[in-house]
């Protein structure tokens, strides 16, 4: 009986935070869409931060459409220990902000910068992937998703090529851009 008691007060207090966090959700997208009519909005900063929020809901509201130059990128055969950097262009092709509310790797090796804030219409964005083949030997096929408001809500990119083991890696740097 004890038990019911906590589950039900458990899933109580999470309906309450999740109806509590969606219900501010519009007035940020509104606030987002009037200071992007009052000013223009540059591309992404590729030095921006992850946003950390492992469970991310796709925005609601409107829509919007966003075109990537490419969504997977071959970064060839490299020896295991170099970090891979590449930087996604896309477009907004919608008539609506672009906000990208996440962007995930397919694993710890994988890390994604999006931007912070949203991108008007017209506008480009970037979305800067860092790969670390550290322990990652084989061939590769590293998976980012990001989740915006556009419709369908996710969009992948991808990061593909071969990872060469060696006894002695060195841990250099490429960066493509």
């Amino acid at each position: 009986m004890f038990k019911r008691f906590q589950f039900a007060l458990l899933a109580a207090a999470f309906g309450l935070v999740f109806v509590s966090c969606q219900s501010g959700n519009q007035d940020v997208k509104d606030a987002a869409r009037d200071n992007i009519e009052a000013q223009t909005v540059q591309p992404a900063n590729p030095t921006t931060t992850l946003d950390q929020n492992p469970q991310v809901a796709a925005p609601s509201g409107p829509t919007t459409t966003l075109e990537f130059a490419e969504t997977t990128f071959d970064f060839g055969s490299i020896p295991e220990g170099e970090i891979v950097t590449h930087t996604y262009r896309f477009t907004n092709t919608g008539s609506e902000p672009l906000i990208v509310s996440d962007a995930k790797g397919s694993c710890g090796c994988t890390v994604p910068k999006k931007p912070t804030a949203p991108v008007a219409p017209g506008e480009t964005g970037e979305i800067v992937v860092e790969f670390n083949s550290k322990a990652k030997v084989g061939k590769r096929n590293q998976k980012v998703t990001l989740t915006a408001n556009t419709n369908p809500p996710q969009t992948f990119l991808y990061l593909t090529g071969e990872v060469q083991g060696s006894g002695a890696a060195t841990t250099p740097s490429i960066q493509v851009q």
